[in-house]
């Protein structure tokens, strides 16, 4: 694994400059929904052909048919989210340090041999923007127009950040673990990028420090050389590159904690447009969500035999424990056939083959249910940050 975090800086510095400067357009990509269409691009180190949303800092998402093609995203199709747009263009491994202090008995200053040193953990888990599928919310809200492509899933190798955190001895009183990485404000009051974990989960084992995804190192866009994990929870606490941990004896007050991604304080983070006194929490756990990947919006499918679906589900931090589909538009439903369970935190796939209805318009709908009993809703949530969508997905079809 060593070789091959060093083989993957070779050249990536230039080309990571090169496509934040202006990544160019290869073809266009639908966006579900007759919402227009959005440009795709090629140009960026490590990946291949992703959706486009910005390109300072570098948004990049996942086009929906590399669903379809396993439960696993590929690390060259993996979405990518920074905050700020000076990102890393390249990194010196044998250079880089992972510092760990504040409120504990050592601070320490960890090299990548360091690290590898402890004992090696891998989970499966998805990764998930909080604004995935921001797109779709009605009324519109500002921020990136996701599809439902901000989200992939891996399988995450590196240490336990409860070993990391033993090394360095915890003092009494802790109370919560802040991480940053090495992307930087593009102006000189912007607040550095900082999240923080109630100390009791920071020290659960499946939270960890990942230096590779998928049997390969981080691609550099995805958080090379190391990036926290946090299986169930949303990809804002993924810290990439990551450098810093500081044990806290207090709350966090750091604006990424205490004014953004901030969501209604509701099992469905819902709320009215317009809404006043909405009491707020941090955005937390991932809810269930399942999608069809094999049938897009608008296919042709002939009318009363079975057809062959197939798709993705999640039970966002927990097991999936059923998928339902229907092919009347929710009237009915039917079990689908579940496929190896990778982990309670990673996607599933799932199968089934549905008699279709008669000719002419109708839609294929699928829902989840995880092992706590959360079931999809049939409306979707509202928030004006456009947080946490999980409705059922509906995709329409015509009957021939």
């Amino acid at each position: 694994m060593r070789h091959n975090r060093r083989t993957v800086l070779t050249g990536t510095g230039a080309a990571l400059a090169l496509a934040a400067s202006g990544a160019s357009a290869d073809v266009t990509y639908d966006f579900p929904g007759g919402r227009g269409a959005r440009p795709t691009t090629r140009a960026y180190p490590q990946k291949g052909l992703m959706v486009l949303q910005r390109d300072r800092p570098p948004l990049l998402e996942t086009p929906m048919e590399v669903f379809d093609k396993g439960v696993f995203t590929p690390n060259d199709q993996f979405y990518v989210r920074w905050h700020w747009s000076e990102v890393p263009a390249q990194i010196d491994a044998a250079a880089y340090r992972l510092a760990v202090r504040g409120h504990v008995d050592k601070p320490l200053s960890l090299s990548l041999p360091d690290l590898m040193a402890l004992p090696r953990v891998e989970i499966a888990a998805v990764n998930q923007c909080s604004g995935n599928s921001r797109g779709f919310f009605e009324p519109r809200v500002p921020g990136a127009q996701w599809g439902n492509g901000a989200m992939g899933n891996a399988r995450w190798a590196g240490v336990r950040l409860a070993d990391v955190l033993a090394r360095a001895g915890v003092k009494p009183g802790a109370v919560q673990v802040r991480f940053s990485g090495l992307d930087e404000p593009a102006v000189s009051d912007g607040p550095d990028f900082k999240k923080s974990l109630g100390i009791d989960h920071a020290r659960q084992p499946e939270i960890i420090i990942a230096y590779a995804m998928n049997g390969q190192a981080l691609p550099l866009l995805n958080g090379y050389p190391l990036r926290l994990v946090v299986p169930g929870w949303y990809s804002t606490y993924w810290i990439k590159t990551l450098s810093d941990i500081e044990v806290l004896d207090a709350p966090d007050d750091n604006f990424w904690m205490k004014s953004a991604y901030l969501i209604p304080d509701n099992p469905h983070a819902d709320m009215k447009p317009g809404q006043a006194g909405v009491v707020t929490v941090p955005i937390n756990r991932m809810p269930p969500r399942s999608f069809i990947t094999n049938v897009v919006a608008g296919a042709s499918l002939k009318a009363g035999v079975s057809a062959s679906l197939r798709g993705l589900a999640m039970g966002g931090d927990c097991g999936v424990a059923k998928v339902e589909i229907s092919a009347d538009d929710g009237k009915s439903w039917q079990d689908a056939a579940l496929d190896r369970d990778e982990g309670v935190y990673s996607f599933r796939r799932w199968a089934a083959r549905i008699i279709m209805g008669p000719v002419g318009s109708a839609a294929l709908l699928v829902r989840a249910t995880n092992t706590k009993g959360e079931v999809q809703p049939a409306t979707s949530n509202w928030n004006g940050s456009g947080y946490m969508r999980n409705v059922v997905e509906r995709t329409p079809v015509i009957l021939t």
